[in-house]
């Protein structure tokens, strides 16, 4: 009898925490959300078998796949170089497509779930938080990690025209995503890249699908018109605000991305008589690209803008509510200046513009274009002084976040 009671004592608090587990989820009323990443806010593995490397002291072979993005370790003097070896893609001219470099195995890991996107490094480091903030504060509304808030992380070195994979991948998920959760529409929060890329894949599904799985489209600081600071990766490099890397050792990794030409300033955004990079022989605007790419001796750039500029311009309405948040009044590249002594392989003088330190203005505000060009409300709201990775951790942007998600 004994064994018999506490069989029942087993069975009767199984069925009972079951229970409890079926009415909280029953009590949690909010959208089901899918976080979309920016340009550098997924993580990468690698695994390699190079036959060459920039240094001797590089790894050529490995046995299993290891962080490369973020790795801070990777980012170290000379290291770095090893790294931009193997970040970097190789653009066949005549595919126009891109692949890994020559020995370089590269994986997005974490699609569907929050980690990846949470955080920038496998270690959770406190200057690689990303979407965390915002995940942890919708855990605390009733959220749950891998079910009502799931991560969409793709290779965010690629532009849109070499995302088939990822669009199908993330099509799918947005319809499990909607099955798990009592076949309530989903909210897509993006930030940075993320935004345009959410639009290219809306502008490609028909409306009856976005109006059975889509509830709206939070836009956080979306880039939807390019942006100057682009030029300079172009150009000189850019060390992203990381002290000890200098730009120029970045250079061709963040040249080789056809993300960078795809966020170029747009001839839609900015006009023939702006002068965008200035250098001690030409100025060049948004009409002078050929040039721009020839005279910094990457002529493939120009292929590759050519290859991404028209994918979302001009700029077409997405068909579901959006959101569109974003800061301004933080300095921001509006113009590259370049001497003989820096031309083009060092710093420029940069003459700023207002944005929110990324982006300039007018291409965050791109998304007031699609008022009055759609059904669905355009919502749009400016955080004052919220940087471009600020705004992902601003309390009042989040409360905004938890209004949108949690109001029926």
């Amino acid at each position: 009898m004994g064994v018999r009671n506490e069989l029942f004592l087993v069975y009767f608090y199984a069925i009972l925490n079951f229970h409890l587990y079926c009415v909280a989820s029953l009590d949690f009323k909010g959208f089901p959300v899918i976080l979309v990443p920016g340009d550098g806010g997924s993580e990468f593995e690698a695994k390699l078998n190079k036959a060459v490397v920039p240094h001797s002291f590089c790894i050529k072979k490995t046995e299993k796949y290891f962080s490369l993005w973020l790795n801070l370790e990777e980012l170290a003097p000379w290291v770095i170089d090893c790294f931009v070896d193997n970040m970097r893609l190789v653009y066949d001219n005549k595919t126009h497509k891109t692949s890994n470099s020559p020995g370089v195995d590269i994986r997005v890991p974490g699609f569907g779930d929050t980690d990846t996107v949470e955080w920038l490094d496998p270690t959770h480091l406190s200057v690689t938080t990303y979407f965390s903030p915002i995940v942890s504060a919708m855990v605390k509304w009733g959220y749950t990690r891998g079910k009502s808030v799931r991560g969409a992380p793709y290779d965010f070195r690629k532009a849109p025209n070499e995302l088939e994979d990822y669009f199908q991948n993330l099509t799918e998920l947005i319809e499990d995503t909607y099955m798990q959760n009592n076949n309530t529409r989903i909210v897509i929060i993006g930030h940075s890249m993320g935004n345009p890329l959410t639009l290219y894949f809306l502008n490609q599904k028909s409306q009856p699908w976005k109006d059975k799985f889509i509830r709206s489209h939070i836009s956080l600081a979306g880039v939807w018109g390019g942006a100057v600071k682009t030029l300079r990766l172009m150009a000189s490099g850019d060390n992203l605000g990381v002290p000890i890397v200098k730009p120029i050792n970045v250079r061709r990794e963040q040249r080789s991305m056809p993300s960078t030409a795809w966020l170029m300033p747009s001839d839609t955004f900015w006009t023939s008589t702006e002068i965008l990079v200035s250098s001690p022989f030409r100025n060049y605007t948004v009409n002078d690209y050929s040039e721009f790419f020839i005279d910094v001796d990457f002529p493939d750039g120009y292929l590759m803008r050519k290859d991404t500029e028209h994918l979302i311009h001009p700029l077409k309405a997405p068909g579901v509510e959006l959101h569109c948040l974003h800061g301004n009044h933080v300095d921001t590249p509006g113009q590259l200046i370049y001497t003989k002594t820096n031309w083009p392989n060092a710093e420029p003088e940069v003459i700023q513009d207002d944005g929110d330190g990324t982006v300039n203005i007018r291409s965050l505000q791109g998304c007031l274009t699609f008022q009055g060009k759609q059904a669905q409300p355009v919502h749009y709201q400016i955080f004052p002084k919220a940087e471009h990775m600020e705004i992902l951790v601003r309390k009042d942007v989040i409360a905004y976040i938890q209004n949108v998600l949690l109001t029926f």
